[in-house]
């Protein structure tokens, strides 16, 4: 008994599994008004309201916008401050450390003596205040900075042993000693470490003292609690007893005979004045004094840093001693700022104190602006400084030292500087000392501007000035630098004229010239932030003397551009000027020529490659589709190491193609030049599953145009592909699902191809299935997937009518070619029982037991699906079934709906 299909009527099949439709009169995102409004919904027991962003926004859900209020409360003051300090501490660690072996000076050497901890005597009171003398011709130690710091901690553990034993004196004495490494400053890279080793034991030193007297002020002798102290208590709550012992510590430090260690030690325990008087301020006053003893710069500054840092103890916090650090501080710098002959030169001396000094100066004056924005007073604060003069009181000969007029700027609130902008500018310009970059001062003047909302008024004065104090520097890298922060203000006031002056001066500056990196890194800033404010390329290719600036980049710097002019070209649906065509190819060009797409795969690589295939897809020269696909071929010849642009510039010609068929059949000979060029392009194509797609798409291009013999053409190129996959492409189980899809693509093509009445219908077929059977590649799995495939196009081509059709009215479908045709019939049947015994061998071929019941299951479907179930059709599906069974068991979910469909 032979094969027979089953009869199938499409139209009807559609009919019957299409849902019931019924019209509605209202939209299912549509709502009332009252349900608009907040809802209430219960989660988890709780009523939690919430808005359903599909019911649109009601005006009962807008807030208004309360003022913001520039001032802060003294513990948000203090919570920053905290964190501003550790961070200062991990950067100075971070950044002057040193590796080296170095020397250090003799005041050093006593981290060399013994920091044992042993019963006090009676000892002279320099002896016990740690006071005696160094002697200056005791030789420099050497040693490297891990055994310095190790040695330092020794002490400083000497210094918690002893206080733990009760032993106050040695305690006292160690902490001199640890204290008096801040006098040395021999090795000035190393002493911002020092500086957070030793504070960091001053501050432990504090914080003991501070609670031996606080637990004295509450308990008594024999440990009875007196009294419970608050955080706000006065010096009046505190007993006699620890008003002693309180005074008896500054005594004490107080004896100390070296400056810097007293002050440093009076600082560590400075809270403790607190149980003396309410408001120490006559005390901060003497300290800001003492400070200024100090003759070494350095030294001078770090201990007023620390002075800052012990003020914030105290409770309270007061701009004035801020003020007048920062004014001794520029009394510091003055003499070092300018040397004997009244000039102001930087030497690498001068540089690396300058650098050490930063990170105190940065912190000092952060400390000052948070306590100008706590008392809501920094305006007032800046003109006490005298960074803020009047018009009346400011004159050309008054100046600021750069690098405290930069962290001022840095600081400041940016409506402040937005408002004061004219005067920072004038103090910038009379600050030209060699303590800061007066060029990063112009940037970081810019920057702040850009932070907030300029008034457009005093914009076009201020770029003016600016752009003259930049041009005066005579180097195109200065220039750049200053002026590549204002660009943003320009292009955000549309300050046209101010932008053409700014291109003109930058093609003056580098005429004939070849640019540095740095120039062009600058250069580079100030071309993206061009092409980022603009939406539209066309209207950044009208900029003055902007094709001009392209022509000097190079290197890196030109490649990150070119990039960028392609994202921004490609952004829109099209491209269709011819001149953006052209400079958007020659880009394309540069980029692929400083890319090396064979050796190297990366994510810029394929970026690139992105990029041109998204630009060759958008260029559409319209009615010109010759000039259009002599374009495609220039690409496919410029841009040959690029796979993917080969399969963009298919189905661009592809696209083209179907414009033409479209337009009418004149254009027919265009239509065969576009599949010409599509056949010939690819076979470049290196991936088969890309291949075989690109294949079959231009088949069905041909077919839109009525080319039957293209068709044919291009679908066996198809087969020939397939029968060429070779073994060692390595394909892999993703790739053996795809190769599947796209034979099973093919299979559906078929359906509208004609057959050759000469050749035979099953020319194309046969090919297929000598393809599979012969393909090593081909697995178990693969290879029934493309045979079920087979059956199903067979017993579509049996059926009387076809359930679709060419889109192309004039050619002729199969069921009306071969219509009455028995023998068509019947090579439809011969073949599909040769394909059924391919496919039974193949499932038994299948060594995984899971893999073979599932494939067993799923011919058996297929079969009984495209056949009659006759006697020799239901002895086959049994079979595959019991398969299934062996393999799977009996309660598999698959194998019991099959028995079901199949009611067997």
């Amino acid at each position: 008994m032979e094969f027979e299909f089953r009869r199938r009527d499409y139209g009807a099949n559609h009919e019957s599994h299409l849902l019931h439709r019924s019209r509605t009169h209202k939209h299912p995102l549509s709502s009332t008004i009252a349900s608009r409004q907040h809802q209430a919904k219960t989660v988890r027991g709780s009523d939690v309201d919430f808005f359903d962003p599909l019911m649109g926004f009601s005006a009962s859900a807008e807030e208004k916008v309360e003022e913001e209020d520039t001032s802060l409360s003294i513990e948000a003051v203090t919570h920053d401050l905290i964190k501003e300090w550790k961070s200062l501490k991990r950067i100075l660690l971070q950044r002057f450390s040193v590796s080296k072996v170095i020397s250090f000076s003799p005041i050093s050497n006593i981290i060399t003596k013994g920091s044992k901890v042993e019963t006090p005597s009676a000892q002279p009171h320099l002896e016990e205040t740690g006071s005696e003398q160094t002697s200056l011709e005791e030789t420099a130690k050497v040693m490297d900075q891990q055994e310095y710091l190790v040695k330092v901690r020794e002490l400083i553990d000497g210094i918690t042993k002893a206080w733990q034993v009760e032993d106050r004196v040695t305690s006292l004495k160690l902490s001199i000693k640890v204290t008096k490494l801040l006098m040395d400053t021999t090795v000035l890279q190393f002493y911002p470490t020092v500086f957070v080793v030793v504070t960091d034991m001053l501050d432990m030193v504090g914080d003991m003292v501070w609670e031996r007297i606080k637990e004295k002020a509450e308990h008594d002798v024999d440990g009875t609690v007196i009294c419970t102290l608050p955080n706000d208590f006065q010096a009046s709550d505190i007993c006699l007893e620890a008003r002693e012992t309180c005074y008896n510590w500054f005594c004490k430090v107080g004896s100390v005979r070296e400056l810097l260690p007293r002050i440093y030690l009076e600082l560590a325990i400075l809270p403790c004045w607190r149980f003396l008087v309410n408001q120490p301020r006559e005390v901060l006053d003497r300290l800001v004094m003492m400070v200024r003893g100090l003759a070494d710069p350095l030294a001078s500054v770090y201990c007023r840093l620390y002075m800052v840092h012990r003020m914030q103890k105290l409770g309270f916090f007061n701009s004035g001693y801020l003020i007048k650090c920062i004014k001794d501080i520029e009394d510091v710098l003055a003499p070092i700022l300018v040397d004997k002959d009244g000039c102001s030169y930087i030497t690498d001396d001068k540089k690396l104190l300058f650098n050490l000094m930063e990170p105190a100066i940065e912190y000092i004056m952060k400390c000052l602006l948070l306590a100008g924005r706590q008392e809501n007073n920094v305006l007032g604060m800046l003109e006490e400084l005298g960074f803020g003069r009047n018009k009346s009181q400011s004159s050309d000969n008054s100046s600021h030292v750069s690098i405290l007029l930069h962290h001022l700027l840095k600081e400041l609130p940016s409506e402040l500087v937005s408002s004061q902008a004219m005067e920072i500018l004038r103090m910038i310009k009379g600050s030209n000392d060699c303590s800061f970059s007066q060029v990063l001062n112009y940037r970081l003047l810019g920057n702040r501007l850009c932070e907030g909302r300029s008034q457009a008024g005093f914009l076009s004065s201020l770029i003016n000035e600016v752009m003259q104090a930049a041009s005066q520097y005579q180097t195109l890298y200065d220039y750049l630098r200053i002026m590549d922060t204002y660009v943003d203000l320009l292009l955000q006031n549309k300050m046209e004229n101010h932008l053409d002056a700014l291109l003109d001066d930058i093609v003056t500056l580098a005429r004939d010239k070849f640019l540095s990196e740095e120039e062009q890194a600058s250069l580079q800033s100030i071309i993206l932030k061009l092409l980022s404010h603009f939406e539209d390329l066309q209207k950044v290719l009208t900029l003055n003397h902007f094709i001009e600036i392209l022509d000097l980049m190079s290197g890196a710097s030109k490649k990150i551009i070119n990039m960028h002019l392609l994202s921004m070209g490609t952004r829109n649906d099209c491209i269709c000027d011819s001149t953006t065509v052209q400079l958007l190819f020659e880009v394309s060009q540069g980029l692929y020529d400083a890319t090396d797409f064979v050796n190297i795969k990366d994510d810029d690589n394929r970026q690139i490659s992105h990029l041109i295939s998204r630009f060759v897809e958008m260029v559409d020269y319209g009615t010109e589709r010759e000039r259009h696909l002599l374009f495609l071929a220039e690409c496919r010849d410029a841009f040959s190491g690029i796979h993917e642009l080969k399969e963009t510039l298919v189905r661009s010609s592809n696209t083209l193609a179907v414009k033409a068929v479209k337009a009418g059949k004149k254009h027919i000979n265009f239509v065969k030049s576009c599949l010409a060029f599509s056949e010939v392009t690819i076979p470049s194509v290196t991936i088969p599953t890309k291949q075989l797609n690109l294949y079959l798409e231009t088949a069905e291009v041909a077919l839109l145009g009525g080319l039957i013999s293209h068709s044919d053409g291009l679908v066996m190129s198809a087969v020939e592909c397939l029968e060429e996959v070779a073994p060692t492409d390595g394909l892999k189980s993703i790739d053996a699902d795809s190769m599947a899809s796209v034979v099973c693509k093919l299979c559906s093509l078929l359906v509208i191809i004609p057959g050759n009445l000469e050749k035979g219908v099953m020319e194309i077929l046969k090919s297929i299935f000598s393809a599979i059977c012969s393909s090593s590649w081909a697995m178990p799995r693969l290879k029934v997937k493309i045979l079920c495939a087979i059956i199903s196009l067979l017993s579509t081509l049996s059926q009387d009518n076809l359930p679709y059709r060419s889109a192309n009215p004039e050619i002729i479908g199969n069921d009306l070619l071969f219509f009455g045709d028995s023998s068509y019939k019947n090579e439809l049947v011969s073949w599909s029982q040769l394909v059924v015994g391919e496919l039974v061998d193949a499932i038994e071929q299948e060594t995984s037991q899971i893999a073979r019941g599932n494939i067993a299951l799923e011919a058996c479907n297929c079969i009984s699906s495209a056949l009659v179930m006759n006697e020799k059709v239901s002895q086959l599906c049994l079979r595959l079934l019991e398969t299934a069974k062996g393999c799977l068991g009996t309660k598999d979910r698959y194998l019991e709906a099959t028995k079901q469909s199949l009611q067997l």
